[in-house]
């Protein structure tokens, strides 16, 4: 191989830059390494800024650590001391106008059995739980449906809507009917297609096969993502071009041309990584590769806002890490995090409070300024108000005359919909795509951080085979 190879990588987010960290240390200071990012700045739907005088990420907040991937690059990177636990605190659910604790033991919001959600579910639902594993089991090995449907059929609808809804919202921007069984669970698909029979029984056997873990299960960074962003952009000893749209990919010789539209010219490499959305992925490859472009194109994604409040410091707020919204239940918001109850390191009492509301799902519309003038200031008051009634059902005062800055932050289709399918169908694009170019972000193994490195980091390996 050649030492000044040229590769380039579109799409500047947290896939994109760890795709560039593994190249360089594979093929080491002079390979010519291109990291091209059409917005303005690099990091995706990972987002550190300043809200209240205090550093806070207003994208994803949180990985999985018993996911290996983000905890071991992160210790590569020398940046394990950055690495912070949540607090002992709990996440309650809204409904029926009140908090209730959130159901535990759980699997992704699917209760062990009928007693977790007791109060919280239907009581005609409680008892179809009771009668669950009496009734005969429906699943066809290797079929796939959504999470919602099962759950619907299995246990009732309002476990679905006040249990799994939540939980699947917070981590993919969907209703648990538009997810499915082997994107969000595949451990639990698994199970159903050895023939467990019931959904209580394989939901109770892959609860008590992780019972032996031990420690938390979800991290932070102080500082925030973007600690770890300088830190894999210093590493690949790389520039990125912002605000470099990429308009075209083609064939050229055993090499690939990117084409970006006026005023810069086309340009050769060797190799070409795109860590974009699948979606946008399809349009760049429509010309040259139209198979794989149809069903990259196929997946859709979910838009969501972020509305980050900081409050007085010493404001009170419910004893919980946060909050999850079930379907139906009268607030605007999805979701509320407790961050400075969350997260010890923003616990300072000197400090401003840090909250952050959470509004969209797959299907909804988030309109922008452009499309709704005012709406920023809506999403802000109707935050406040959510946060405000919450306060008053738990017993704590209301904190909206107490706030001190507020930070909207518009993710527009910044999440891939796993729909019953994805997975294998994302799968077939990989298997079938062509040689020196490679595919990564959170379109095709998973949404969260781990999921993405891991992509990363098999799409540079991919690269680098096509290239020896």
């Amino acid at each position: 191989m050649s030492p000044r190879v040229r590769i380039a990588i579109v799409g500047g987010g947290i896939s994109g830059l760890t795709a560039a960290y593994r190249l360089r240390r594979a093929l080491g200071p002079d390979a010519h390494l291109d990291l091209l990012e059409a917005s303005g700045r690099v990091g995706g739907v990972l987002h550190t800024t300043t809200v209240g005088g205090r550093t806070v990420d207003v994208g994803a907040e949180a990985f999985i650590v018993r996911r290996p991937e983000a905890l071991e690059l992160v210790t590569e990177l020398g940046l394990a001391d950055r690495i912070v636990s949540p607090t002992p605190r709990r996440p309650a659910v809204w409904s029926g106008k009140r908090l209730h604790p959130l159901p535990s033991p759980a699997l992704m919001g699917i209760p062990a059995g009928p007693a977790v959600v007791d109060g919280l579910a239907d009581p005609e639902d409680v008892d179809r739980m009771s009668g669950e594993p009496d009734r005969s089991m429906r699943w066809e090995a290797g079929a796939d449906t959504s999470v919602g449907q099962l759950v619907a059929d299995r246990f009732g609808p309002s476990v679905v809507a006040r249990s799994v809804d939540p939980m699947l919202g917070g981590v993919y921007s969907s209703l648990a009917g538009d997810i499915g069984v082997r994107e969000a669970l595949p451990a639990l698909a698994t199970r159903l297609d050895a023939g467990a029979p019931s959904l209580t029984a394989a939901v109770g056997d892959l609860l008590a096969a992780g019972a032996g873990a031990s420690g938390p299960v979800f991290g932070a960074l102080v500082g925030g993502y973007q600690v770890l962003l300088d830190a894999l952009r210093t590493a690949a000893g790389i520039e990125p071009e912002i605000s470099c749209p990429v308009t075209d990919v083609t064939p050229s010789g055993a090499g690939w041309v990117l084409d970006f539209g006026k005023p810069r010219d086309p340009r050769p490499y060797d190799a070409v990584l795109l860590a974009v959305p699948a979606w946008r992925a399809g349009e760049l490859l429509g010309r040259s590769a139209p198979d794989l472009s149809a069903p990259l194109r196929a997946v859709r994604g979910a838009s969501s806002v972020v509305v980050s409040i900081a409050l007085a410091p010493g404001t009170e707020l419910p004893d919980h890490s946060g909050v999850l919204v079930g379907t139906g239940e009268g607030l605007r918001a999805k979701a509320f995090t407790f961050s400075s109850q969350k997260w010890a390191h923003l616990s300072d009492a000197d400090r401003p409070v840090s909250v952050r509301a959470s509004f969209g799902r797959f299907g909804a519309v988030v309109p922008d300024e452009t499309t709704e003038p005012g709406v920023d200031d809506r999403l802000r008051r109707e935050a406040l108000e959510d946060l405000d009634e919450v306060c008053r059902a738990a017993g704590v005062a209301p904190v909206s005359s107490r706030v001190v800055d507020a930070y909207v932050q518009r993710w527009d289709d910044g999440l891939p919909v796993y729909a019953p399918g994805h997975l294998a169908a994302m799968s077939q694009v990989l298997a079938a795509r062509p040689s020196r170019l490679a595919l990564a972000g959170s379109s095709y193994a998973g949404v969260g951080v781990p999921a993405c490195i891991g992509r990363a980091g098999r799409a540079a390996a991919e690269l680098l085979a096509d290239l020896t």
